[in-house]
């Protein structure tokens, strides 16, 4: 199953993550190593929310990433959620249907 972490961003996000920009890549490349995290960025125009895709078995580990995000530990993130997403076209396609 794949699930959408959303983030909403701090109006001063794009200042404020210079700090913090390669502890959150180092986070989000190993778990796109592991396989759990596919794609992720901010949304442009305007710079006010981000977009994680994972995949698994559960929202799990989409959760566990934003609780040790340091992004969300220092106020860069003013809330997040997961949603999951049935994904039914294209290669990677949770669940195929045509």
């Amino acid at each position: 199953m794949h699930y959408l972490l959303i983030y909403d961003l701090a109006p001063d996000y794009l200042e404020r993550r210079v700090p913090l920009r390669a502890e959150h890549l180092a986070l989000a490349w190993a778990a796109h190593d592991r396989g759990e995290l596919i794609l992720a960025g901010a949304l442009a125009e305007p710079i006010d929310s981000a977009v994680l895709l994972f995949k698994g078995d559960s929202p799990a580990v989409a959760e566990q990433f934003a609780r040790a995000d340091p992004y969300v530990h220092h106020g860069l993130v003013l809330s997040w959620r997961v949603r999951p997403w049935t994904t039914v076209v294209g290669v990677d396609a949770t669940t195929p249907t045509r």
